[in-house]
């Protein structure tokens, strides 16, 4: 080893060391003082060094750029890290937009919502009652989904339906007559399968409610009254301001931008068209964190609304994703006992991310602009602003340290929804799985097949729980093995159910 290496490694050790010194140092005080039956002093947002550690973990992890916007102590800060575009090498700055992603089901869901409580729907009557010409490939299931399935996730709606039907107003319409042929995951009802399609039809119910587009009613509802300068949906508006580029890559590679700003077209809005500042971001978060009322005091939501989607309506057999149930838009979650709401989202190139949890006042939110080890920055950054912030625990997700006898023969086979086929086959040690996940259908060649492999980590009657990666880089992730009322065996992978086939 050179002394040039020998000296740089020293010095990323020593400021290694330094770091975990220094949590384990406020972690001993603040369990001194808990013990001792000292009040706390608050906790406030050093931003200075949240802005190194910020630095640091997109260094390690090759992201090109993200904004950390964290809602603390009654106030929004933030800190900008990196470049926007690779090609180009304009920094990031706290006011660039990025694309959220599927966050943006949040905002339809409040506005779904906020119409029901205003008395404008129903949403336990049928979807048909509102859209009379919705319809899927189930006739019957057509004519019984309501708009409460549509927002908790358990519509059955085959979830990936993408539809580029132009630029016009008349997008969201177009979209749901071309989803008439769209099949079903499970019956309705029966299950939690995570659907954007599902939104889409909430975006268009939107539109026929407010007898404008979902974009108008998006700026109408919410923007406006939270007075988020810089939350938009166009791409005319972006380019008011600095916007981040996608880049695509794999954990430890250099990531590329993508071909095109923006892969998703207009009738993606509801599902996933927004494009924000992560402040912006953490001000919609602070919405539901402070009962619906806005920092001047404007009542922008009902507290029944906040309450309704903040309400745990189903349980996921995925217990690890966001925490496990959904409410009426978010997903929810308990750590130490604290409960809190959240989404991801991700783009061509983007992800997004937030968690809050209401009684502790703090909202983290992280946009990036590529990167495929993304997940494990957030999860580092969240992790530490939980317990620093909050005094919470987030949970990990990983295998046990001693192996689970799991008998595997049951969940062989080949499980299959629209457009995707998962074949599970037996792994390389005993009790372990292989999953490959490829296109079927339209998609089939689309991409190369992925593989993970899966450790048993927990078996009931009810469930078995598998976790998975693809190599050492990647984070676990749940994958989950069930069965319906019916008998009919099911997968949930990706936070989707998948029906086995053979």
């Amino acid at each position: 080893m050179s002394e040039n290496l020998r000296r740089e490694v020293s010095k990323v050790v020593d400021q290694e060391v330094a770091r975990i010194l220094e949590q384990t140092d406020r972690d001993v005080t603040r369990t001194v003082n808990r013990a001792l039956g000292v009040a706390e002093d608050a906790a406030t947002f050093d931003a200075a060094r949240w802005q190194g550690r910020l630095d640091e973990l997109l260094t390690a992890h090759r992201i090109p750029g993200a904004v950390l916007a964290v809602l603390a102590d009654g106030e929004i800060h933030d800190v900008a890290s990196g470049i926007l575009h690779t090609g180009t090498g304009v920094a990031v700055s706290t006011d660039s937009v990025f694309q959220i992603g599927s966050v943006s089901k949040g905002y339809t869901a409040a506005m779904v919502v906020l119409l029901a409580e205003a008395g404008k729907l129903d949403l336990d009557a049928p979807v048909v009652d509102v859209l009379p010409g919705f319809a899927v490939a189930d006739a019957e299931a057509g004519r019984t989904i309501t708009p409460r399935q549509l927002l908790n996730h358990t519509s059955g709606i085959e979830g990936d339906y993408v539809n580029d039907t132009g630029r016009g107003d008349d997008c969201l319409a177009r979209y749901i007559e071309g989803a008439r042929d769209v099949g079903l995951t499970n019956p309705p009802g029966a299950t939690v399968s995570y659907s954007s399609t599902a939104y889409n039809v909430l975006g268009r119910i939107v539109e026929v409610v407010t007898g404008g587009t979902w974009d108008e009613a998006l700026k109408e509802l919410l923007v406006a009254p939270l007075g988020l300068e810089h939350t938009m949906t166009l791409p005319e508006e972006v380019l008011r301001f600095r916007a981040a580029m996608g880049h695509m890559g794999d954990p430890g590679e250099e990531p590329v931008p993508t071909p095109l700003w923006n892969m998703l077209p207009r009738s993606a809005g509801p599902y996933g068209g927004i494009c924000a500042t992560a402040a912006d971001v953490a001000r919609f978060a602070r919405l539901f964190v402070d009962g619906g009322v806005a920092p001047d005091g404007t009542r922008v939501l009902p507290g029944a609304v906040v309450e309704a989607m903040l309400n745990r309506e189903v349980e996921m057999p995925d217990q690890w994703f966001l925490g496990g149930h959904w409410g009426l838009g978010w997903g929810l979650f308990e750590w130490d006992g604290v409960r809190g709401f959240g989404h991801d989202g991700s783009t061509f190139g983007q992800l997004a991310y937030l968690r809050a949890m209401p009684e502790k006042g703090l909202a983290v939110v992280l946009l990036t602009n590529g990167g495929g080890a993304a997940p494990k920055v957030f999860e580092a950054l969240c992790r530490e602003l939980s317990a620093e912030l909050a005094g919470v625990t987030m949970p990990g997700f990983a295998p046990p340290v001693e192996p689970v006898a799991v008998e595997t023969g049951a969940f062989l086979g080949r499980y299959k929804r629209e457009g995707f086929l998962m074949t599970i086959a037996g792994g390389e040690g005993e009790g372990t799985l292989r999953l490959t996940y490829e296109g079927a259908d339209g998609l089939k060649g689309t991409f190369d097949p992925l593989v993970w492999e899966l450790t048993p980590v927990s078996h009931t009657p009810e469930k078995t729980v598998f976790a998975g990666r693809r190599n050492e880089k990647d984070a676990w992730i749940p994958v989950v093995f069930y069965a319906l009322e019916d008998g009919t065996r099911y997968v949930h992978f990706g936070v989707r159910a998948t029906a086995k086939a053979v």
